[in-house]
C-alpha cells in the first residue's frame, strides 16, 4: 500500500534502507545481504540515486516527493501484483506530483502492476487509470473505461462531478 502522507507512514527511527527492506524480513523473503542488494536496486529504479546517498538517510532528511518514492519502493519490494494507493500524490506540489505519476506509470508497465488508486482528483484519475469507479455515498454508481466515463458519463452524480471540475466541464457532446 502507498499512503497519502509518506512522512506519517515511514518510521522516523529507521533508515531508508531499513524501511524498504522491512517487508522482505516480515515475509521472510530475503537474507540481510539479499535484502540490501534488492533495496539498492529498488532505490535506483525509483530514481533515488546515487543509492549510497539515500540508503542510510532518515525520512526527515528527504523531501515529500523523495519520501513518496521510498514508500513506492517499499510497496514494490515484495513484487506484488496489486498495490493500493490512497491519494498518493495529493500532498505533493504539482511538478513533483507529475514526476511521481510518471514513475508510477513506468512501474505499472515494467512490473505488470495493477493499482487500486483512490483519488478525488479527476485529472489524476484520467491520467493514470484505465478504468474508473465513481462512488457516491459509499456505493459505486458508475464504472467503466476512463475515456467512456469522461466523454459519456451515465449517472447523474458522475455528470455533476465532471461538470464542477475545473476545465473538465461536461456538455451534451462530452467533457470539454
Amino acid at each position: 500500500m502507498v499512503f497519502q502522507d509518506p512522512h506519517a507512514c515511514l518510521n522516523p527511527l529507521m533508515t531508508i534502507g531499513e524501511s524498504i527492506a522491512d517487508p522482505l524480513f516480515i515475509h521472510r523473503l530475503a537474507t540481510a545481504s539479499e535484502a540490501k542488494k534488492r533495496v539498492e536496486k529498488m532505490l535506483e529504479r525509483v530514481g533515488l540515486t546515487p543509492v549510497e546517498d539515500y540508503y542510510y538517510r532518515y525520512p526527515s532528511d528527504l523531501s515529500g516527493g523523495q519520501q513518496q518514492r521510498v514508500a513506492i519502493a517499499r510497496a514494490l519490494i515484495t513484487q506484488p501484483q496489486l498495490i493500493v494507493c490512497d491519494e498518493p500524490v495529493s500532498m505533493l506540489d504539482a511538478s513533483v506530483q507529475s514526476q511521481v505519476l510518471e514513475l508510477m506509470l513506468e512501474l505499472k508497465q515494467e512490473f505488470n502492476l495493477t493499482y487500486l488508486f483512490i483519488t478525488h482528483d479527476l485529472w489524476v484519475a484520467r491520467f493514470l487509470c484505465d478504468r474508473i469507479a465513481v462512488m457516491y455515498a459509499g456505493k459505486i454508481v458508475e464504472i467503466g473505461e476512463t475515456e467512456q466515463i469522461f466523454t459519456n458519463p451515465q449517472h447523474p452524480y458522475t455528470q455533476k462531478l465532471l461538470g464542477t471540475a475545473p476545465m473538465l466541464s461536461f456538455s451534451s457532446s462530452g467533457v470539454q
